[in-house]
């Protein structure tokens, strides 16, 4: 019986035994080793639900994680024992129009692992063993830390952020909310080649980061909303503005800090109910509001930009924590004046 993190309901986590699933013939039995801790995950933990996802059996939570081959099935040809692998947690049924159109990420029969979205719910990765299909394990070099290569499932979302953009080569971005979707977009961007990055946020230690990992501006809009003002003023407005933080007034602030004809994307999941838009604004500078959900396949590219080091998440790691301590872990990677990525280690 291998141990695994399971949520019952808001701050109940136990740390109890689960059965792992049989090893199948196109299956890879996968030694989990590190596991990043998600805004979906500190959603669960803290409230027994995410947005309209409510927990209604004992959920194991967990979508960003890497570990090693411990045992393939008779069919398996990718991966073989003793391998390192990024997680995939994406399975779409690969028959809909949307997975027909490129667009797997909109599939109506995704199963996305750790997520309440379905009943029987689909149990995550913060487990010691799990058994996923081989086309859901990326080898990844072995010099790749598990922790980096844990990396690949919250960048392959920043990566298709950035591709619902547009062309940024040469433009001018705002990226609101400074936590790891956040800094994730900021170094997509740059890397897309972006003349300027501003990044926001209301907690100083994430801005610090920003500016660190290239930002040429990181405003606290808690104590200085009339510097972002005067920036977008000065630029008559950002020609992208990237929405990472997830709420009402940081919505508004896109809306009003975006300049004529600009794109709005929106990757910061937003509270359940109404959410007031600016629409007479928007409609009156022709801004494009475009939304984005999770990745499509973006994920065998993160592992890809990982492992020839394009990207450096390493700033991004504050902490990785041992499973017995998986409460400490939720209660400091809600602490944003103290981590911005906390890891489970198995």
């Amino acid at each position: 019986m291998n141990q695994a993190c399971v949520i019952y309901g808001a701050r109940d986590l136990r740390l109890e035994g689960f059965q792992s699933a049989p090893l199948g013939e196109t299956s890879v039995k996968v030694r989990v080793r590190a596991g990043g801790i998600c805004g979906s995950d500190l959603h669960y933990y803290f409230e027994g639900r995410n947005g309209d996802y409510v927990i209604k059996e004992p959920l194991i939570p967990g979508h960003e994680f890497a570990g090693e081959v411990e045992a393939v099935g008779p069919r398996v040809t990718r991966v073989k024992p003793g391998d390192r692998v990024a997680v995939n947690p994406s399975s779409p049924c690969g028959r809909c129009r949307y997975c027909r159109q490129g667009r797997e990420n909109l599939c109506r029969r995704m199963v996305f692992l750790g997520s309440a979205s379905k009943f029987p719910h689909i149990q995550g990765g913060f487990r010691e063993v799990f058994v996923v299909e081989e086309a859901n394990a990326l080898p990844v070099a072995r010099e790749l830390p598990f922790t980096t290569a844990a990396f690949a499932e919250p960048l392959s979302v920043a990566l298709h952020a950035v591709a619902r953009a547009g062309n940024l080569f040469g433009k001018t971005v705002l990226v609101t909310g400074a936590g790891p979707i956040g800094q994730l977009v900021l170094l997509c961007v740059k890397r897309a080649g972006a003349a300027r990055i501003v990044m926001t946020d209301v907690v100083d230690q994430p801005l610090a980061t920003a500016r660190k990992l290239g930002a040429e501006a990181a405003i606290n809009v808690a104590k200085a909303a009339g510097d972002l003002k005067d920036y977008a003023a000065a630029l008559d407005g950002f020609e992208v503005v990237f929405e990472c933080a997830g709420n009402a007034h940081a919505l508004r602030s896109a809306f009003e800090s975006a300049g004529p004809g600009a794109v709005i994307v929106q990757v910061g999941i937003l509270p359940s109910g109404d959410i007031p838009i600016l629409a007479n604004l928007a409609m009156g500078r022709e801004l494009e509001w475009r939304n984005t959900f999770r990745f499509c396949d973006e994920f065998s590219h993160a592992v890809d930009v990982l492992a020839r080091g394009v990207v450096d998440v390493s700033p991004l790691l504050t902490a990785a924590i041992p499973a017995a301590e998986a409460a400490r872990a939720f209660e400091l990677a809600r602490d944003r004046t103290q981590s911005l990525k906390v890891q489970i280690t198995f």
